[in-house]
């Protein structure tokens, strides 16, 4: 049993909340992948068989987090942007489809939507600086009968709004839309039921509220939609026969390895292990009830500190694990540097500053916070 107490020295140097962005490594991350290290050092790969088997298992702790059907439902991949892309080029589209999405999504989730103009297919976004209360109502009003795709983050990077997934993958089910979730902030942090919410696609990367690193994430893809997505990579670790490398046919295994066309990032596989390890020892619900503990604190922090405006949309079903401040007579900048200079680790997003505390930050470190912000604004 791992003493969490100990997990997370990044605690003794600085008040971390900027999981939204990248999160530290837990010790037995650090461990791990100084074990590894000595094994290639002292042995090459002697030992691959056995990495191949922490791969599985690596799979099936994933499959267990989100509720996946299959093992084979669980591809491993370097980021969402690939995944994302994946999907976008891999969509048998026809001139005249489009895509809804929201017009404030990060970068991963609106470029390869974009980039199929040369195809004819278009973007459908809804704004959400301009949208009323009923934002998944708006949403879906976008649809037409040309609408191929939703594709939304189950948490918007720049203000922390968590959408109701289940409501949108329920109206894509009944209407034959593709539904494709950016999950990378929502994995690791809240429970998400990828069968419950009728999720085709959910890409998440390790490196922010999985407490792994960089390189590295879950592709989630349903068996209708491995079936139907045309493949854009190719190479030997994608195929049925992936050991037989003479093999002259060309036969892509039906599993989400289909998408992973070359070697594995094995360096990665083995820090993502230990790290979802580690969620599972916790439990994902244990992890979003310390979450919403701490947001509550910071909630009720910032919204009686003078001076001060939280843009995060604070109703129990919309929170997340982010909240966005603005102070109302100095500037975003300004409060941004003067928490950063007493080590406070936040972030300059969504039009204010955005904190993002994980399950282990330390509840007077989020009092800290909000003290620190409340003097200088004073």
């Amino acid at each position: 049993m791992l003493d969490l107490a100990q997990q997370f020295p990044v605690t003794q140097n600085h008040i971390y909340l900027n999981h939204a962005a990248m999160a530290p490594w837990p010790l037995v991350t650090q461990q791990t992948l100084a074990q590894f290290v000595a094994e290639n050092v002292q042995h090459g790969s002697y030992h691959y068989p056995k990495w191949n088997m922490l791969e599985r298992e690596l799979r099936q702790n994933l499959q267990t987090l989100l509720n996946a059907p299959s093992i084979d439902d669980i591809g491993l991949i370097h980021n969402t942007s690939v995944g994302i892309s994946f999907v976008a080029e891999g969509i048998d589209w026809q001139a005249g489809d489009n895509v809804v999405s929201i017009a404030q999504e990060f970068p991963s989730n609106r470029y390869p939507w974009l980039a199929q103009s040369y195809r004819g297919v278009t973007v459908k976004s809804l704004d959400l600086s301009t949208c009323g209360a009923d934002i998944e109502g708006e949403l879906l009003a976008l649809c037409d009968n040309n609408t191929r795709v939703i594709a939304i983050s189950a948490v918007q990077f720049g203000n922390g709004l968590r959408l109701d997934l289940k409501r949108i993958g329920e109206y894509c089910k009944a209407h034959h839309i593709i539904f494709c979730v950016d999950g990378i902030q929502q994995v690791g942090a809240i429970p998400l039921d990828v069968q419950a919410i009728h999720a085709d696609f959910v890409i998440a990367d390790a490196h922010k509220w999985l407490l792994g690193p960089e390189g590295i994430a879950v592709f989630y893809v349903s068996q209708q939609q491995r079936e139907q997505l045309r493949l854009t990579q190719f190479g030997w670790h994608m195929m049925e026969t992936m050991g037989n490398y003479t093999n002259p046919e060309f036969i892509p295994t039906p599993s989400a390895r289909r998408f992973e066309a070359g070697s594995p990032n094995m360096l990665g596989l083995h820090a993502l292990h230990a790290s979802i390890q580690l969620i599972m020892q916790v439990g994902i619900e244990n992890i979003w009830q310390a979450i919403q503990e701490r947001m509550q604190r910071l909630i009720e922090g910032f919204q009686s500190t003078p001076h001060l405006e939280v843009l995060t949309n604070t109703q129990p079903e919309r929170l997340s694990g982010i909240i966005t401040i603005r102070p109302t007579q100095k500037t975003s900048e300004d409060l941004f540097e003067h928490l950063k200079l007493n080590k406070v680790f936040c972030a300059p997003r969504g039009g204010g500053v955005r904190f993002s505390p994980h399950f282990y930050t330390p509840l007077e470190q989020i009092e800290q916070t909000v003290q620190l912000a409340r003097e200088y604004l004073a």
